[in-house]
Formats: structure tokens, sequence, C-alpha cells
């Protein structure tokens, strides 16, 4: 448990993030605390390199509305301040933080206040014991390092720990992880370190995280942006545990990727629909399709939804279309029918003129050869229900019925 949140044991993934400013700065980090915290992290990293950071952890514990880990490198006397502070975790890798009985001592502490610990190790800061095994086999050397790290707590007759094992490599750290996750039975925390930039490091955070937590493997996770919007980190995790059904938190946004077909401005209806969701805090499907072509099949299970042509379009939902509107409206009647529908607790409103009327347009507007969902659906059903020719069988005459 960090503070009242549930890690490992099957509990769902825990969202992360890490505080950007000097944590002795107490305005300014409670500030990005609440932000983060409204984004939807679960858990929130501080890092306490300095005295002064570890006299204003107590503090910042004390107001912080989601659980506090302090981060510890090197000065175990800090790990020891921010237990006495009531942080409700603390981090720190064991290869850095001093000498065996220091880390004794941070670890007798911990028990005695009840505090767990996150330990872990870092490609860029292996024990100097396996920096040549680094060069010939990284992911060895990093499920190495991790497994001393459990073995150093069991040791020391400690378990309330999770441990985490990071690679700027996506490939080694899947690797790693998978690795190590047959080989210890302690919640893990996963992380790309030092991903990179917010559309990068999005995208090698989504490739290493999601395929690990698509394994199965994972119980915390935090995304490594260089970005000094923590927020940003906690927003591009969600949309990771929402793609893999692993969480839900807000709208879903499907949207098509438009092609030569595109008859409106679908950049700014998406960045629109996309803001105004924000307001919303029910995980209802909201879909934007860039022509009728794909029609409402690309997105039958839709909760709402858009599609569009040059004048005119279509607002849906479950897959029945509701109504025919000018393009130039369409943002502002999905959401005004989105609002009808909160209203009527949670019940879809359909008016049968302009449902009928909507039907007419689609109808006008699709494409009659276009290979829909729908259209394959039913030339699968036809296949199948195809009667075979005895005569043209290569097992003529060997086939059987049952009474």
């Amino acid at each position: 448990m960090v503070g009242d949140v549930p890690i490992g044991g099957g509990a769902p993934v825990a969202v992360q993030t890490m505080t950007k400013t000097e944590t002795a700065n107490l305005e300014a980090t409670m500030a990005q605390i609440h932000t983060v915290a409204e984004a939807g992290a679960d858990i929130v990293r501080v890092a306490v390199p300095r005295e002064q950071d570890a006299v204003a952890l107590a503090e910042i514990v004390k107001r912080s509305p989601i659980p506090v880990i302090a981060d510890i490198h090197f000065n175990y006397t800090l790990a020891l301040k921010a237990i006495d502070a009531g942080a409700h975790c603390v981090r720190l890798n064991p290869g850095n933080i001093g000498t065996p009985e220091q880390v004794k001592t941070v670890v007798e502490r911990a028990r005695q206040t009840g505090t767990p610990l996150r330990v872990g190790v870092n490609s860029g800061s292996l024990p100097k014991h396996l920096l040549e095994l680094e060069y010939s086999n990284p992911v060895e050397a990093l499920v190495t390092a991790a497994v001393e790290t459990v073995e150093l707590m069991e040791n020391l007759d400690f378990t309330n720990f999770k441990i985490s094992m990071k690679s700027t490599s996506v490939p080694n750290t899947i690797a790693s992880n998978r690795e190590l996750a047959a080989r210890i039975d302690y919640p893990l925390h996963l992380g790309i370190t030092e991903a990179g930039t917010k559309w990068s490091g999005s995208l090698k955070s989504a490739v290493g995280l999601g395929t690990l937590l698509a394994d199965g493997i994972g119980d915390t996770i935090r995304i490594s942006l260089s970005t000094f919007h923590a927020e940003e980190e906690v927003k591009v995790a969600w949309e990771i545990l929402k793609a893999l059904k692993l969480r839900e938190r807000g709208p879903v946004l499907i949207a098509c990727p438009t092609c030569g077909r595109l008859q409106f401005d679908m950049d700014s209806v998406v960045a629109e629909v996309e803001r105004r969701l924000e307001a919303y805090e029910d995980p209802i499907e909201v879909s934007i399709l860039g022509c009728a072509v794909n029609g409402i099949g690309e997105a039958r299970h839709a909760d709402f939804g858009i599609t569009g042509a040059k004048d005119m379009g279509m607002i849906y939902s479950k897959g029945e279309p509701l109504k025919k509107v000018p393009t130039e409206r369409l943002v502002d009647e999905l959401f005004a029918e989105i609002d009808r529908y909160y209203a009527a607790g949670k019940t879809v409103v359909r008016d049968e003129q302009h449902a009928a009327e909507a039907r007419v347009w689609l109808a006008e507007n699709e494409d009659p050869d276009a290979m829909t969902p729908e259209r394959m659906a039913a030339l699968e059903a036809q296949a199948a229900r195809t009667v075979l020719d005895e005569e043209q069988s290569p097992v003529n005459g060997r086939r059987f019925s049952r009474a």
C-alpha cells in the first residue's frame, strides 16, 4: 500500500508521475501536485536531493491529495528524514545509496514505520561488477542487478517493496522485465527512462509499457517525458491504459485518419471535440468519421458519433442515425445530443422524423461498393450458408449423417 493506493495483487495499474519543481518551493510543488491529481495521477513522486527538500516534504505530505513518494539518491540520511516526514513510500537505488550498513539502516527505519520502499536499478547506474556484462548482455545485466536487489531486501527480512528496472532501450526494457517477472513475485514499476519529448517519448513509452502491460506485467507506470508539465505524463499513461482496456477514465475519442474522400475540415472538428470532451468524466466513446463511406460501421459501438460530407453531416448513436445537420453545426449538435443523453438519465433521446431524414441522407451518400464491416459480415454469413455440391467434394460418398 502506497498511502491508500494498493499496488500489485490484482489491483488496478497505478499511474505515477514526478513533480518538475524544486521540492522546497512549497507552493509551486503543491500547485503541480494538484494539477497532476486532477489529470488522474494516483501517486506523485518528489525529488529530495537537499535538506530543505526533506523539511518541505512533511508539509507536502500533509497537504497532498494523493500519496507522495520521496525520491532519494546517494544520501541515506535523506531517506531517513523522508520516512520521518511521513512519505508514503521512499524510492531508492541500493547501488548508489551507500554501504550495506546504510541500506540496512534505511530498511530498519522503513520497517518500524511501515513505509514501503521502491527499490530498483537503472541501465545508466548499474553496479560496477556488472559493467562488463552490460556491454555483452545488457538485458542479463539489468536482471542480475534487480535480482541482487531483491535478495538484499530479503536478506534484511524486508518484503514491503516494489521493484523497478528501467532502460532507455525499449527492447531491453521489455526483455528484462519479462525475464524478471518470471523470477520474482514482487510488484513491478514500469517506465522507459529518459524517454524523450512529448512526441517521441510518448511513442517509446506506449510501445514498451504497452507491450508489457498487454502481457500482464506491471503494477505501476510512469511516463518520463522532457516537459515541465507533469500532467502530460499522466495523460499519456491513461491513454495507454485505456487503449488496453485496463482502466477507464473519461471519454474515448475515435477518429478516422482522413483520406482523399474527406470533404470537410476534420482536423479542426477533431481538435474541438477532443477539447470539449475534457469537461466530461464518464467513459463514453465518441467517434468522428470523415465520410459516409466508412459511415457508421467503423464505430458502430460508439455511444455518439459524427460522419460528415461537404455541406451536411450526420450524428448517430450506437450505430443508429439520430439527425442530419449542416457541417458547420456538427460539433455543437453532437454535444447537444450528449447533454440530452445525460439529462435523460443516460438514455438516448431519439426524434424518429430526424432519424428517418438522416437515414435517407446516409443512403444517398454511402458508396454502395465500399467494403464496410457490415458488408463483409454479410458476405461471410452468406458463404457460411453455402451448400456444398456433393459430387464435387473430394470426400464424395464418404460422408455420413447421424440420426
